[in-house]
């Protein structure tokens, strides 16, 4: 098993495409939730994803059930600005599932409830949040450099 990065229902074909490069360029697998805010078109996906594509691992899962029926009892960490701990006083397992949500409305409260850490970003109290894609690079950053990869 290793360190899997997953997107919850994304809704922006662009941001999805730099977290397809991200996960490319540091081989990490990729889980995307759907169903997606936009249409999965592969020709699009290709343009948005470039020809990182070709060197990423990644799943589509039909549903929220489809994941967790694939994924099994790995620990969730979910990246949400209603988290309580920061992500730099987290410790990362070679083999967690570190979930972005969608960029309209995050996580359901199931989603939400069901992870097994909830970790922010500490930030500018008067900004409301990063784009996910930077979020997810971040913390995948931090995840990578604490598991040595």
């Amino acid at each position: 098993m290793s360190l899997r990065l997953a997107l919850y229902q994304p809704d922006i074909p662009a941001n999805t495409g730099s977290m397809m490069r991200l996960c490319a360029c540091l081989g990490v697998p990729l889980d995307i939730i759907e169903p997606c805010g936009f249409v999965w078109d592969d020709k699009k996906l290709r343009r948005v994803a470039m020809d990182y594509i070709d060197h990423l691992s990644y799943e589509r899962h039909v549903s929220w059930q489809h994941f967790e029926e694939q994924t099994g009892s790995r620990r969730l960490v979910l990246l949400t600005t209603k988290g309580a701990s920061p992500y730099t006083s987290f410790t990362f397992q070679p083999d967690d599932l570190i979930m972005v949500g969608r960029e309209s409305a995050g996580v359901p409260d199931n989603i939400h409830n069901r992870a097994d850490a909830r970790l922010i970003i500490p930030m500018n109290p008067q900004i409301r949040s990063l784009n996910v894609a930077l979020s997810a690079s971040i913390v995948l950053g931090e995840a990578l450099r604490q598991i040595g990869k």
